[in-house]
């Protein structure tokens, strides 16, 4: 993986692998992280123990998707806590009958007890990282249907360590009239001034021109601190 900018990313890239007759049998997901401003990091593809013969070779290997992120923006592993002591992600999302939902998940992994109240702070961002206009961020998701509003006003959210919240993002990838709206890369943060994280959601937002986020609530599902998904 070489980096061509002028600031160090962390990339995720998908691979698919596929038996003799070229269907894919498998996908795997590798991250590279902090490949310094025009550096190359070379590593070997851990394929997860397909094929069962143990042998891969490059002809049985497809990139299906390459992300990138500011290394300073990216989202930590599972396991680790940044500085801030707030570890912030994204799930992969569920999609039924053209509803799209994706879960943000802050997880308190300090040594104190951190409180917020209200939205998740957002910045919907093109394959360069540039913003994209002409999409308006709902705060609620009642203005989007199917997606089930929460009705509820933002209340207070306080976490003590190991405890953490839960917000989301909805959308209805609908296409009518216009051009279809595709966002890879959404900058989030916990609350106005907290230290951003880039998530890849591609939002597939078609024609509507909008996107509902619900407000932070406390995960009593007991789920979301250490996902090994998110």
């Amino acid at each position: 993986m070489t980096n061509p900018g002028s600031e160090p990313f962390t990339y995720t890239i998908t691979f698919s692998l596929m038996d003799e007759q070229g269907r894919v049998m498998s996908s795997v997901e590798e991250t590279v992280a902090s490949v310094g401003a025009g550096k190359t990091v070379r590593r070997t593809l851990d394929h997860g123990g397909y094929p069962a013969d143990g042998a891969l070779d490059a002809g049985r290997v497809r990139i299906l998707d390459v992300e990138r992120v500011p290394s300073d923006e990216a989202p930590v592993p599972a396991g680790t806590c940044p500085a801030s002591g707030l570890r912030l992600t994204a799930d992969q999302g569920d999609a039924a009958m053209g509803l799209r939902v994706v879960g943000l998940h802050l997880e308190n992994c300090g040594d104190r007890t951190y409180s917020l109240e209200g939205y998740p702070v957002l910045q919907l961002l093109d394959a360069e990282h540039q913003p994209v206009d002409g999409v308006e961020i709902l705060r609620g998701t009642e203005g989007i249907p199917m997606a089930g509003g929460d009705g509820e006003a933002p209340r207070p959210v306080t976490l003590r360590p190991g405890e953490a919240a839960v917000s989301g993002l909805a959308w209805r990838n609908t296409t009518e009239f216009g051009e279809a709206v595709t966002v890879p890369y959404v900058r989030v943060r916990a609350e106005a001034g907290s230290d951003p994280v880039m998530v890849a959601p591609h939002l597939d937002l078609g024609t509507t021109g909008e996107l509902g986020v619900r407000a932070w609530r406390k995960d009593e599902s007991g789920s979301g601190a250490g996902r090994p998904d998110a």
